[in-house]
């Protein structure tokens, strides 16, 4: 397989030039990417029910803490 499309599959996008012009894309299909966005939301929804945040979060205190 030649390397730009190893580099496609990988992700990677590649704009075509026509003297300076852009004439095309070489990239993945736009599908790939909403399966893999649909995916993450999927798992990361399936992790929040698993785990449950049980005790009241304070977003301030734990900016604070990590500034430390």
């Amino acid at each position: 397989m030649p390397e730009l499309l190893r580099q496609v599959e990988a992700g990677k996008r590649f704009t075509i030039t026509n003297r300076g012009r852009a004439v095309a894309e070489l990239g993945p299909p736009p599908t790939a990417a909403k399966a893999d966005a649909k995916a993450a939301i999927e798992a990361f929804r399936a992790f929040r029910k698993a785990n449950p945040v049980d005790q009241k979060v304070h977003i301030k205190a734990l900016i604070e803490e990590g500034r430390q």
